[in-house]
């Protein structure tokens, strides 16, 4: 009998529960969802969440997010809408509070991609049904799991595992950091000053490594920071809704590239990681992105089989 079998007969801890960010739940939670990510990977279809619908929120465009809650939905046998906010009534001053109460009457679950995780709490307290996090402005959870679950498939353990993430401290960094710290992974955020991750966020992440032999650090130092390394990750130096900044971030993040002259720094078998898009040539070098230690595609494949593994443990459970 593989998981998704399991979930028809017993209750699953996370159903109807939001995610948010990792920092609601547990080792014994995210190691559960990589376990169930795994088995959906080998095992894609399924009619478990025949008859179901997820309401998929959109504030910022999406490739990756999109396709794959939709795909995975479809894949589960269940259906997903896709609401954009140009196109419902909360584009056009509805209430959060008064979408989440009508929608919880329409779909079983809602992912809400947002550039507000205030926005993002609000829909989650007003919702009856769970709320999934497809981005805001402080964190990427769907993103970090499919991260450690790439890592487990690429290092075959995630304990003790050291993570170098060189860029800007955003919600990539920081959710990566919070699931880092509960698997007991060593992690160190790498930025120019002035891009440093929330502090709240990151004290938080060094406590929770604390309780599960990790560690989290920070550095304005890629060079000595990747010696080591396991993975080094990056992100592009200017998000959506950061174009104005783009120049100053230019010059601002200009050391900070990844290419072979820093990978060879790290470990010999290091791991290049990005959540995508990338931009050649500033951030990361096509001679690393398109090289041998690149594993973004796996990544990028990953955050289906991960977010499926959410979708059976909230909706169904």
């Amino acid at each position: 009998m593989n998981l998704m079998e399991q979930m028809m007969t017993q209750t699953y801890s996370l159903k109807d529960r939001d995610v948010l960010t990792w920092l609601d739940f547990t080792q014994s939670d995210v190691s559960k969802l990589l376990a169930l990510a795994q088995d959906v990977k080998e095992n894609p279809y399924s009619n478990i969440l025949s008859g179901k619908t997820l309401g998929m929120i959109f504030e910022k465009s999406s490739t990756r997010t999109r396709v794959s809650f939709e795909v995975g939905m479809v894949q589960l046998g269940g259906h997903a809408t896709y609401l954009n906010t140009r196109d419902i009534q909360v584009g056009r001053g509805e209430t959060i509070a008064d979408t989440a109460k009508v929608l919880s009457g329409y779909v079983d679950a809602i992912m809400y991609r947002t550039s507000s995780h205030e926005k993002l709490q609000d829909l989650a307290e007003n919702a009856s049904i769970p709320v999934i996090n497809g981005l805001c402005d402080k964190y990427h959870p769907c993103q970090a799991l499919a991260d450690i679950f790439t890592i487990l498939e690429l290092k075959g353990r995630l304990s003790g595992v050291k993570v170098v993430y060189i860029g800007d401290g955003n919600n990539v960094s920081h959710s990566l950091m919070i699931i880092c710290a509960m698997m007991g992974m060593d992690i160190t955020i790498v930025t120019p000053e002035g891009y440093e991750p929330d502090e709240t966020i990151f004290n938080k992440s060094q406590a929770i490594a604390a309780e599960h032999q990790g560690a989290v650090k920070w550095s304005h130092d890629p060079e000595t920071s990747v010696k080591e390394a396991d993975v080094i990750y990056t992100d592009v130096w200017a998000s959506m809704g950061q174009e104005e900044e783009a120049g100053e971030r230019l010059t601002a993040f200009k050391a900070y590239q990844v290419n072979e002259s820093l990978l060879s720094k790290a470990k010999e078998d290091v791991s290049f990681l990005h959540c995508l898009p990338a931009h050649r040539e500033e951030e990361v070098t096509a001679e690393v992105i398109d090289g041998p230690h690149s594993a973004v595609f796996q990544q990028a494949e990953n955050r289906l089989h991960v977010q499926k593994a959410i979708l059976l443990s909230v909706i169904h459970g």
